[in-house]
């Protein structure tokens, strides 16, 4: 009697990685053969590449649990994320970068503890070789004010790169937000999980998607997408700064009554109109950060649209 393989699904976003893509599939490959107990699938996402990606991962489709979708533009490296999951039919789903960044050959341990009985085993990074000061210093403090924000402990030094258990990935399938940071979504849904730490490398090759711009998105989507507390302190200024305001009130008052320099201290209430105007106004952005998520929402578009699929053609899909 055959016994059934437990199946891993590998899911690797990619976006103009025509550089390393061969590599990639290369090291991929090897792996797959060095864990010869299980199933493995290789599921790439293209996440609207313009380069040759998808010309490179097609020509290696016919290596045997190798599979390819096809976005019919760039929704963004979280929601490629996002399809894999929602496509992959393994016991357990690994998720890790195209790039190299993150050794494949770490994959080998997070089966092991896997199957010790933890149901997300993510990538914990060591050292981060290749990286930028400013980067390294930015995302140091984004992790704490992420936690200080958050309802939601989040680890800090982690990226996407990890190995859950299918139940975890149900879970995640029943999340339909499109703000999506999906690092804090899954250590929201919770169960037995633990770190394992390895070395981050340089890029393998090409340039790194995530510019300031899109970092400081990512940011804001980690941070709105987990917590209330931004109102909270909105608020808490607002009073502060009423409470400001009336003890202006209040001098004024008694310079008018007690004094004849009632005429004088436009320069404080200069000073005072323009305070309460930026708080204001940075009240009024944060609310409309909030607000604009609602309205992603209540249009219920769907979080990504699948140009064509190549590799799932003896599957029901």
């Amino acid at each position: 009697m055959n016994v059934r393989k437990k199946k891993i699904s590998i899911v690797i976003p990619c976006f103009n990685e025509a550089e390393s893509i061969q590599v990639t599939i290369d090291r991929l490959t090897l792996l797959k053969k060095e864990i010869n107990d299980y199933d493995l699938e290789l599921l790439f996402i293209d996440d609207g590449s313009t380069d040759n990606t998808v010309n490179i991962i097609d020509s290696n489709i016919n290596k045997n649990g190798i599979k390819l979708v096809c976005f019919s533009r760039n929704f963004g490296h979280q929601i490629a994320v996002s399809a894999g999951i929602d496509l992959a039919d393994g016991d357990a789903v690994v998720l890790i970068d195209a790039d190299l960044q993150d050794p494949p050959e770490v994959i080998i341990e997070m089966i092991k503890i896997w199957n010790s009985g933890y149901d997300v085993i993510y990538g914990q990074r060591k050292e981060r070789a290749g990286e930028s000061y400013f980067k390294l210093l930015t995302a140091k403090y984004f992790y704490k004010s992420l936690n200080y924000l958050s309802n939601t402990a989040i680890p800090h030094d982690t990226g996407d790169f990890r190995l859950m258990d299918k139940k975890v990935i149900e879970v995640l399938r029943s999340m339909p937000e499109k703000d999506r940071f999906l690092r804090g979504m899954i250590s929201w849904v919770g169960f037995n999980q633990i770190a394992i730490e390895y070395n981050r490398q340089p890029r393998f090759a090409g340039e790194s998607k995530y510019p300031l711009r899109k970092m400081i998105k990512f940011a804001l989507d980690g941070i709105l997408s987990f917590s209330t507390k931004p109102l909270k302190i909105s608020v808490g200024i607002g009073l502060i700064c009423a409470s400001i305001s009336l003890l202006g009130i209040l001098y004024a008052i008694l310079m008018r009554v007690l004094t004849n320099n009632w005429v004088e201290g436009w320069t404080a209430l200069m000073i005072a109109v323009l305070f309460i105007g930026g708080v204001q106004l940075v009240s009024v952005g944060i609310l409309g950060e909030y607000i604009g998520r609602i309205y992603n929402e209540i249009k219920a578009r769907p979080l990504y649209i699948i140009k064509n699929k190549n590799g799932f053609e003896n599957e029901n899909k």
